[in-house]
């Protein structure tokens, strides 16, 4: 069996180290695979030290698509991958994870051209049309044949939308597989010391959706509200050069307050890990908070992960500033929820994906 296995931003680095680990881990080589990657996040703190931290092999292909808007990277990534399914090497299967602008465009051109798509992490939904994600979701499930879920939640949406049952598998979280196998491993970041960070003594942050950022006010009412109710904690932000640019543009400056560049994945779920609560607008980071049991914060008025929500440590506040200080005083209060893992969240994801692919080919 021949797979084509798509990677292009953060998140889908995280997701793909388990699956290439599980194919290694075959006995009898039943499964040949070329990893592409997009190109899609091209930063080396966005895209080369996960593939060091996670051991990634180097990709066979670099599509080295880079940034753009919305339709021109989803358009060059298309005409790209195209090119590359006219070579010599005909895959039966392009594997994708979540939901980026490489997963929709190597869908679309791999079923025009006749090869299964099989989806990791489908069937996620937060119904915000808003959200290129969602979009992203929507697209990609629509021409996909193997449906690899989350959640039962995920499978009663894609049954919902009309997908036979049978060909939808519930596997549980690949993220969750790298996390499980590398939270031994994590490392101290350099900012550790030289800010006097200790475990929970500070609160950590991160915030990126434009719908957040690109609002002065909104950016703004985040930040004074969150350092004013913070207990005095450090408040520790991971930001962007273009984030950064807008939060010196609304001239915030304090004390407590300690911007720092984006880190590896082995440092930052260090800070995860250690964190008093973490405050975000990350669908991805209220996975590994639950897993960790880590108080988290949403800011955010939907989620395509309910399940951090009604099992795990997450609480999906809004997007109102407001509404921050309630929950902080909740934190300090010690009256947080404790949260649980939700089903089959084990590390074995990848696994199962595997297997059953293989299953699948032979019958």
């Amino acid at each position: 069996m021949r797979i084509d296995i798509i990677a292009g931003a953060r998140p889908n680095f995280i997701k793909i180290a388990p699956i290439i680990s599980a194919i290694k881990d075959l006995k009898n080589n039943e499964i040949e695979y070329r990893l592409i990657h997009t190109g899609q996040h091209y930063d080396n703190n966005m895209s080369g030290t996960f593939f060091q931290q996670l051991n990634i092999p180097t990709p066979d292909y670099n599509l080295e698509v880079g940034g753009g808007t919305q339709a021109e990277q989803t358009g060059s990534i298309m005409v790209r991958y195209e090119k590359l399914l006219n070579d010599s090497f005909k895959p039966d299967v392009c594997l994708v994870v979540g939901d980026v602008n490489s997963t929709m465009a190597c869908s679309i051109v791999a079923a025009k051209m006749g090869i299964k798509v099989a989806h990791v992490e489908s069937g996620i939904r937060s119904n915000d049309w808003s959200m290129p994600e969602e979009i992203n979701r929507i697209v990609t499930d629509s021409i996909t044949s193997y449906f690899f879920t989350t959640s039962i939640t995920a499978n009663k949406n894609l049954v919902d939308q009309g997908v036979s049952s049978e060909k939808i598998f519930f596997v549980g979280n690949t993220m969750i597989d790298t996390l499980e196998k590398f939270k031994s491993k994590l490392i101290k970041p350099d900012i550790w010391d030289s800010i006097k960070l200790d475990k929970n003594n500070y609160l950590l942050l991160t915030i990126h959706r434009p719908a957040n950022v690109d609002d002065d006010e909104k950016m703004k009412g985040y930040l004074e509200e969150i350092l004013e109710h913070s207990n005095n904690l450090s408040v520790v932000f991971p930001v962007h050069p273009r984030t950064q640019k807008v939060i010196e543009k609304l001239k915030i400056n304090h004390k407590n307050l300690y911007l720092v560049e984006p880190m590896g994945y082995l440092q930052f779920n260090y800070l995860v890990k250690n964190a008093k609560i973490v405050i975000t607008d990350s669908g991805g980071i209220t996975e590994e908070t639950t897993v960790m049991g880590v108080p988290c914060i949403t800011l955010r008025d939907n989620t395509e992960r309910p399940e951090t929500v009604t099992v795990g440590t997450n609480e999906l506040i809004g997007t109102n500033p407001l509404s921050i200080k309630p929950f902080l005083v909740k934190l300090f209060d010690e009256k947080w929820k404790k949260g649980e893992i939700p089903d089959l969240w084990d590390g074995f994801a990848a696994k199962r994906i595997i297997d059953i692919l293989v299953n699948l080919n032979q019958q």
